[in-house]
């Protein structure tokens, strides 16, 4: 098994800065007002926005 360094793995996240990793799945719970029931709401977020999403969505 090849080993690959940590520079040489570092450089190659750089280069994939776009990628799907960059990206996480945020679950919240929304309750309805008229049935009091709590339904959940999936959205893929990018992961520097999570905070965001929580903040604009109360």
């Amino acid at each position: 098994m090849a080993k690959v360094s940590k520079n040489a793995r570092v450089a190659q996240r750089a280069a994939n800065a776009g990628s799907g990793r960059d990206f996480v799945k945020v679950v919240q719970s929304v309750k309805n007002p008229e049935t009091g029931k709590y339904s959940y709401k999936e959205v893929m977020v990018h992961k520097d926005k999570v905070k965001d999403f929580f903040a604009n969505n109360k």
